[in-house]
């Protein structure tokens, strides 16, 4: 499966589609399964969510300020199962409201800062399903994966254009205790839309093999290797001597005690190259959070590591990247000298159902042990009832100025600061 595009009209085909689409959500039954093919078609469930954002960045070396006001929808219709077979298809549309005023990596307007959410509409998913194996679940298409934290495989979910996979996914859960997960992926369909000149998708023939087993009271054991092999030709920074292979190991628990609750993970992974790779491909990474919970309130030290020698740095290019080491994006790509990244988080519900999450990081080399900057990222967020969303959200880089940061980091501007708004709502069904 290698197009995806629909062609973008002024108004978006989804936002037409809502009412019809609200009211397949609210009158469709529980899911059909059995051996009549047009119950099994009818007998489905619709889905529809609405989010609106807007994003606000003001970054050092800009005259101007970038303000992107976009709508995103999704329509979905999942079937019933016709002798455990089902199908899923999912449109999905980015609409800008008002004028753009942003670099969205594709409309040209550079002399904005970036906010990657380009206008675009696509079939955002479209497999077939098979459950008719005792515990296992098989699908063949375009879909959402993810494992375990998204660090390595993920959703982009933060962005308005979700990244899905045109693949083969099989999840197993016949082992005591265990589930296994498997995909091989022939196309990665990037955040940056269908009709992005360069970074619209990721061709590649790669195995992901995550396995996970949480027997043990103290918590989840997760083994992985992920092999990446890139097919020649690829924009974006993606040749096939970067082809890489992962393989790690993650531990991740928790342990009440006297109305406390311990929590604690630990991770290591080893990336080298694969196929036609280059040599130069060989980094590891290391990440442990050492946490504390009382009645919801919760307080992490985390310490990460993303290896560098000064030619290459530990890359993870199918990762949710907004999740990790900073909300203002400023570490999307690993320098080649490495991150080390030493963090304190914040979170919990101090009522009226207002949720507060708080960050504050410093990053600093794995190479060399020079600093890049430090940042602050606060959230807050509401669910009114179970279908609508509204978040604020702030981040705040500060980066270093010493002459190693400036002289080796130009083209990621790691020593400039950024900061960077939010405001969204949501509505699902």
């Amino acid at each position: 499966m290698s197009t995806r595009n629909v062609k973008p009209k002024h108004l978006s085909i989804l936002a037409q589609a809502a009412l019809s689409g609200a009211c397949l959500a609210a009158l469709a039954p529980a899911a059909y399964s059995g051996d009549n093919f047009m119950d099994a078609l009818t007998g489905g469930k619709a889905s529809l969510s609405f989010r609106y954002r807007y994003e606000s960045v003001n970054q050092e070396g800009f005259a101007k300020d970038a303000g992107a006001s976009t709508l995103r929808t999704q329509l979905g219709y999942k079937t019933g199962e016709f002798y455990n077979f089902g199908a899923f298809l999912q449109f999905e549309d980015v609409h800008v409201l008002g004028k753009a005023r942003y670099n969205s990596t594709a409309n040209g307007l550079t002399q904005y800062p970036v906010v990657a959410d380009p206008q675009g509409n696509e079939i955002n998913q479209a497999y077939l399903s098979y459950s008719g194996i005792p515990d296992t679940m098989l699908k063949y298409g375009r879909q959402v994966i993810t494992y375990d934290n998204h660090r390595f495989v993920g959703n982009v979910g933060w962005r308005q254009n979700e990244q899905t996979y045109d693949a083969f996914t099989l999840e197993n859960k016949s082992l005591p205790s265990t589930t296994i997960n498997y995909a091989h992926v022939t196309n990665v369909n990037r955040f940056f839309g269908e009709d992005h000149p360069t970074l619209s998708d990721l061709h590649m023939k790669s195995d992901l093999l995550n396995v996970a087993y949480n027997g043990f009271k103290v918590g989840k054991v997760i083994g992985y290797g992920y092999l990446l092999d890139y097919d020649p030709g690829q924009a974006g920074g993606f040749p096939v001597t970067a082809s890489n292979k992962t393989f790690g190991l993650r531990f991740d628990g928790s342990h009440p005690f006297d109305g406390w609750k311990l929590l604690y993970s630990a991770e290591y992974a080893k990336q080298s190259d694969y196929k036609d790779g280059a040599s130069t491909v060989d980094a590891s990474y290391v990440n442990t959070m050492l946490g504390a919970d009382y009645k919801g309130v919760q307080v992490k030290l985390n310490y990460e590591v993303l290896g560098g020698d000064g030619v290459y740095g530990f890359f993870t290019p199918l990762s949710t990247l907004h999740a990790f080491n900073g909300w203002a994006d400023k570490f999307l790509t690993t320098p080649r000298d490495g991150i080390r990244d030493a963090f304190v988080s914040v979170g919990g519900s101090p009522g009226w159902d207002i949720n507060l999450l708080g960050f504050y990081h410093d990053f600093s080399s794995d190479n060399l042990g020079y600093n890049y900057g430090k940042e602050w990222d606060l959230q807050a967020s509401r669910k009114f009832d179970k279908n609508v969303t509204v978040l604020v959200k702030y981040a705040k880089y500060i980066g270093d100025t010493n002459a190693t940061n400036v002289a080796r980091n130009a083209a990621q501007a790691l020593s400039k600061d950024i900061s960077k708004i939010w405001l969204q709502a949501e509505i699902s069904f």
